[in-house]
């Protein structure tokens, strides 16, 4: 099963990195310029070794309960992967200290109180410092996370004061049900904002399955991609087997 779990993989990153390519190369980009981070919640950690093996290694979660095992499982089935993890779900305070053991980057930084509480447990947890992204909310939904476009520049000022934090850059979802082009240029304009006091939050995290093309075209350095290469989500156990060695 691991085997043709993995071809199915190997085709899944074909026509994604083919998608990236195209879209680089409209946009008059290099594909260098952006990041194709898997997006591995749902799906065991089978999976996501099955990917480091194809060269992704930056791989994302959006729930600490699953990301922290899952982690650790892939440090066991690929002892010499170098994974970089990130968080991209949306975070509660309570879970900060728990997220700075396991992740990398938090893309998902939507208020002061949650910057602070990731600083705190950063310098608790005396790991090096977090690379972080400020969550911007270009729908104005406040069930979808992100932080209000008028607040992003605070929230950065706080981020960049922080001994324990890194700021990266800016992440965004499209609206549900919206046009993805204006949305990614109202990001586009934030990032833009955002660089003249932060030259060095260069990050611009956008785009996902349904809509990386346009966001490429609107200078998404990252797209956050999951069932283009995963397939549909299941409650795919954790402890569904260990992925072949090939």
């Amino acid at each position: 099963m691991s085997e043709e779990r993995k071809a199915q993989l190997a085709q899944a990153v074909q026509r994604v990195e083919a998608r990236v390519q195209a879209a680089c190369d409209a946009a008059g980009r290099a594909r260098e310029e952006v990041r194709l981070l898997a997006v591995t919640k749902t799906f065991p950690a089978g999976d996501a070794a099955l990917l480091t093996d194809l060269g992704l290694t930056d791989l994302a979660e959006n729930r600490d309960q699953e990301a922290s095992v899952k982690v650790a499982e892939v440090a066991r089935f690929r002892p010499d992967a170098t994974v970089r993890w990130h968080m991209v779900g949306r975070l509660q305070r309570n879970k900060a200290r728990s997220v700075v053991r396991w992740a990398d980057e938090v893309q998902s930084v939507d208020s002061i109180r949650l910057a602070g509480a990731l600083d705190k447990a950063v310098l608790a947890e005396g790991r090096p410092v977090l690379d972080v992204l400020v969550q911007a909310s270009i729908d104005g939904d406040p069930a979808r996370g992100g932080c209000p476009l008028p607040e992003l520049e605070e929230l950065a000022a706080y981020i960049a004061r922080a001994g324990g934090l890194r700021l990266r850059g800016v992440m965004a979802v499209a609206p549900l049900g919206g046009d993805p082009d204006r949305a990614f240029a109202r990001l586009a304009e934030a990032a833009e904002r955002l660089r003249k006091d932060h030259p060095g939050a260069t990050e611009v995290s956008a785009g996902m399955s349904s809509d990386l093309e346009q966001a490429i075209g609107h200078g998404s350095t990252c797209v956050r991609v999951g069932t283009a290469l995963l397939g549909g989500r299941g409650l795919a156990s954790l402890e569904s087997g260990s992925p072949g060695s090939a």
